[in-house]
């Protein structure tokens, strides 16, 4: 009986060492490339969806499913692999490639932005599936079955590593999210271009491939050069107002737009402030605690990097040291040296009074040390757990620790008619951690009503002194602050833990059903 050809085809020959090596190094690429995409579709959802563990474990679910079908589906692939897994590759470029900039521009245009981030996902994952089941099928000839299996899930783990690793450390600190699209789509379409060059010696119809690759490498190279515009363009149909400064950071997205004499700040798409009332929520957000306590000598500030609840913190002459904490140093460097940002906040963080650090403020309580009188907790709303954990009873637990005996801190609340529930959880989480709240709440017209949460380690006093001269809060108008109408009276409210984030997932119900 003869015995079968070991080719992956039966009319095809050996391929040369040269197309075996480029077929391993595509088991790489094709690795590295997938988990970049699917990194991409899992960030991106994070930025826009919000609820980051939620949008990381449905994307990835969603990835390994195609994944799983994609190489259940390679099985009716019969004959000429080599020519479906370069098509493929050529798609996997173009989807993969133009994913972040195509869901960036898609999400103001469309109603449901999930159906079309899943429908990528799937798409793409499918096609990911379907590649290594057919590279095996393809390089079977070349090696013994036990070195095929072992090179290529090498390969594999290796580049899902490398993906990994730079996603997080290089990528999007370096290139953002639309540039590192564009860039793995070209590695994935120079794969195509290598195997189609190689393939070339040896079969002549290879030609309307080689044309379709190179069009869509064209396409990723314009991508690439007009990324930043690609960005803008996503953002002109996002905002609602002409955008004067964009730029991505290792941490967020920073926007901002002016129309008239509004100049409005957004990260990752959520509002901070208009500079129309901005005042009324910072006035809010500080005086009634600064007044409070009788010598305010130390104060920290937890976020509010744009300056704003700093300058309302100078504003008092007892205040002698400042230290503001905030992750992003592009964000403080913005507010310190471009003129109208600094004049906003009046040059609050070029004050010799203020110590700017520039850290991840979970980490940094629980390395600090030394009290201070005063602390004001400035951080956006939870809409994620990276953003939860500074709501957490164990974080209020470290910042007690800092809180003098007979110092008052505040923090920022969120809406207590929006978001009854995750407004008084914040009350309860601080409550857990030893001290006691009060809450209170003011109206900012770009906003809406607004809530905060005063705290101290005993009975808050009863009274604040409050200066003349400013623009909203007045000594007869602050004690109002702390009248709540049934709708938005105190309720039962879980405790926000590490272990629960109660408060992530109460703060997107309850916005979600005013959203949608």
């Amino acid at each position: 009986m003869a015995e079968a050809p070991p080719a992956g085809t039966p009319d095809e020959p050996p391929a040369p060492a040269s197309l075996a090596a480029i077929l391993l190094l595509s088991v790489l690429v094709v690795a590295t490339c997938g988990l970049i995409y699917e990194l991409l579709a899992g960030t991106l959802a994070s930025y826009l969806l919000g609820d980051s563990v939620t949008q990381f474990s449905t994307v990835i679910g969603a990835y390994l499913f195609a994944m799983g079908m994609g190489s259940w589906l390679s099985r009716y692939v019969r004959g000429d692999e080599m020519r479906v897994f370069v098509r493929v590759e050529v798609l996997i470029a173009l989807l993969g490639g133009w994913s972040a900039a195509g869901l960036f521009l898609l999400f103001p245009l469309v109603a449901d932005f999930r159906f079309a981030l899943y429908a990528l996902v799937l798409a793409i994952g499918a096609m990911v599936g379907l590649e290594i089941p057919l590279l095996i099928r393809i390089l079977q000839h070349r090696f013994a079955f036990r070195e095929l299996v072992s090179n290529v899930l090498t390969f594999d783990y290796v580049g899902a590593l490398v993906a990994s690793v730079l996603f997080p450390l290089l990528l999007v600190p370096r290139l953002g999210m639309i540039r590192t699209g564009f860039v793995f789509g070209l590695a994935n379409v120079a794969v195509a271009i290598a195997l189609l060059v190689v393939l070339g010696r040896a079969r002549r119809k290879v030609a309307a491939d080689l044309v379709a690759a190179l069009l869509v490498a064209a396409s990723l190279v314009a991508g690439l050069v007009m990324a930043e515009r690609l960005q803008r363009w996503s953002e002109v149909a996002a905002y609602a107002e002409p955008i004067v400064y964009a730029r991505s950071t290792p941490y967020q997205r920073i926007v901002l737009t002016r129309r008239g004499d509004d100049l409005r700040l957004y990260l990752n798409g959520n509002l901070q402030f208009s500079s129309r009332d901005e005042y009324r929520y910072h006035e809010a957000l500080v005086w009634p605690a600064l007044g409070r306590v009788a010598n305010p000598a130390r104060v920290l500030v937890l976020g509010g990097g744009d300056g704003l609840a700093a300058r309302e913190v100078l504003r008092d002459p007892r205040v002698r040291q400042v230290t503001l904490v905030d992750l992003d140093p592009e964000m403080t460097r913005l507010f310190r040296d471009t003129p109208q940002l600094a004049a906003l906040n009046g040059h609050a963080l070029a004050s010799p009074r203020l110590r700017v650090e520039n850290a991840d403020a979970f980490r940094w309580v629980r390395g600090a040390a030394g009290q201070y009188d005063a602390v004001i907790v400035d951080f956006p709303d939870p809409t994620e757990f990276s953003l939860g954990k500074l709501y957490t009873e164990n974080f209020y637990r470290e910042v007690a620790r800092l809180l003098a005996p007979n110092g008052v801190m505040t923090v920022q609340s969120t809406s207590p008619l929006i978001a009854p529930r995750s407004f008084w959880t914040v009350a309860s989480t601080l409550e857990a951690a030893g001290l006691t709240a009060r809450g209170y709440h003011a109206y900012v017209p770009s906003f809406g009503e607004w809530g905060f949460t005063m705290a101290a380690h005993g009975a808050i006093p009863a009274q604040a002194t409050i200066p003349p001269g400013l623009r909203f809060l007045t000594q007869a108008s602050e004690p109002l602050l702390f009248h709540f109408p049934p709708d938005m009276a105190r309720r039962p409210a879980p405790v926000n833990r590490l272990d629960n984030q109660a408060l992530v997932r109460s703060f997107a119900e309850e916005w979600g059903r005013y959203d949608g």
